[in-house]
């Protein structure tokens, strides 16, 4: 009976044991985080459901799907490191944020918000195109790559800049995380969604592709009406004044929702 109790001993987990396992929940939740509401996600019930039918072919003892998957198992991990490689770097990335760098992040926050404010203005005024896509909980590193990298503190004057025309930069879109505009002349996806009106161009349905694929706050300034709209949810908020973009940008998520929750159509008047 001392035997038996004796091997049941891991049974009874002492306060390390505790500490490992709320250390990798918080961890596993944060992944999670991270992951939902993109295509990784879904990549991720795939590989579950594979999971679940190599243990299906143990138990029936299938050998020719059992050895299939054992196979593309191996090389499981490259595999992983390679698709989710966008969705790692965030989640590593976000690990460290403690409420403390997240306050300092909201009132730097409000600065880029007057600065990207002040430099849409500036583009509006002049009837100059543009494009300014602003990361929210989903990365936006690998539409990053397909521009030119800038790194650059964001201010109205490097935003204008950029959207001047002729410039080699001014026909993509800019990106910015955080405090930086990390990226400008990239590269976005075009909505998918039937649009009926007929005068919205290239950049506003560009506006429109990656706010149904990610999280982000889009900005289009056009050069035709000197009209600026934000697409958030699949959504595009049109004729937006100061007031109502900086409630966007620095106000409560109330008002991003509220973009993203429009009733009726893709295109929404302000």
């Amino acid at each position: 009976m001392t035997r038996i109790l004796e091997q049941l001993q891991f049974l009874r987990p002492g306060w390390t044991d505790l500490v490992e396992i709320l250390i990798v929940a918080f961890l596993l939740y944060r992944v999670l985080l991270v992951l939902q509401r993109t295509r990784a996600m879904q990549i991720m019930l795939g590989v579950v459901l594979l999971a679940l039918l190599y243990g299906a072919s143990r138990l029936l003892d299938l050998l020719l799907i059992r050895t299939i998957l054992e196979a593309a198992f191996q090389y499981g991990a490259i595999a992983v490191l390679v698709v989710f490689q966008p969705e790692l770097r965030s989640a590593l990335a976000r690990l460290g944020r403690s409420r403390m760098i997240r306050a300092f992040q909201r009132l730097e926050g409000s600065r880029v918000a007057e600065e990207i404010i002040e430099g849409v203005e500036r583009l509006s005024r002049a009837r100059h195109g543009a494009i300014i896509a602003i990361e929210q909980e989903i990365g936006l590193d690998e539409y990053a790559e397909t521009g030119s990298p800038v790194d650059a503190r964001v201010s109205a004057e490097m935003i204008t800049t950029i959207f001047t025309p002729y410039s080699p930069l001014h026909d993509g879109a800019v990106l910015i995380i955080a405090d930086q505009i990390r990226a400008a002349g990239a590269i976005l996806p075009l909505t998918q969604s039937t649009v009926k009106d007929r005068s919205l161009g290239t950049r506003h349905r560009a506006a429109l592709g990656l706010s149904e694929e990610t999280d982000a706050i889009v900005i289009v300034v056009s050069e035709e009406t000197a009209q600026v709209s934000v697409a958030a949810g699949g959504r595009l908020d049109r004729d937006v004044g100061p007031d109502r973009l900086r409630e966007i940008l620095v106000g409560t998520k109330t008002a991003v929702d509220g973009v993203r929750a429009a009733p009726g159509p893709v295109v929404a008047a302000s």
